[in-house]
């Protein structure tokens, strides 16, 4: 009994630091990730998702090692050192997470598979937006969308999209 016992508040210890580093995550890089939002129409949320989902929160090697929480790729080799071991990788190199946001930005608006999206989708349409950078080629993963979607609505992460109607329910509730 005593072993279920603690299993279970293991159990339940770890699903609370992961929501925890989760909202932290979120914390930290909201208003990039809004501010990104007014420059290319890119959903806040989708931002967010993208970034949690590549960079497992922030803890993922490449996050940790070189700023990079979109799991996005260059064409030079980078080189870290992780547990004495060193790393190669083609994954790009950042001065800061919010370089790599930046780059985010500018992929999304400058890469001609992806720019045209924001002719097709409001910033309000993360669904859209979602299946339309997998659609794109972003990731091949065939889950790749339903996995960021799935982060987006777990963590109501669409509130920083400022849908109109929100606003609006929001003005008449001040009168």
């Amino acid at each position: 009994m005593k072993k279920i016992l603690l299993v279970a508040l293991l159990l339940i210890s770890v699903g609370a630091s992961a929501q925890t580093k989760s909202q932290t995550y979120i914390e930290k890089f909201k208003d990039d990730a809004v501010r990104i939002m007014h420059q290319t129409g890119v959903p806040a949320s989708i931002i967010l998702a993208i970034a949690m989902h590549e960079s497992a929160c922030g803890s993922s090697t490449i996050a940790q090692n070189l700023n990079n929480q979109f799991g996005m790729k260059g064409f030079g080799t980078n080189i870290f050192k992780k547990n004495k071991k060193t790393i190669r990788t083609s994954y790009k190199k950042y001065d800061s997470p919010s370089d790599s946001f930046e780059d985010f930005a500018r992929i999304m608006t400058e890469k001609a598979k992806f720019s045209s999206l924001a002719d097709k989708f409001t910033h309000y349409d993360y669904l859209g937006w979602a299946h339309g950078i997998q659609k794109a080629g972003y990731a091949s993963s065939r889950q790749w969308a339903s996995q960021v979607l799935g982060l987006v609505k777990k963590y109501q992460l669409n509130t920083f999209d400022e849908n109109p109607a929100d606003i609006l329910v929001a003005a008449n509730n001040v009168n």
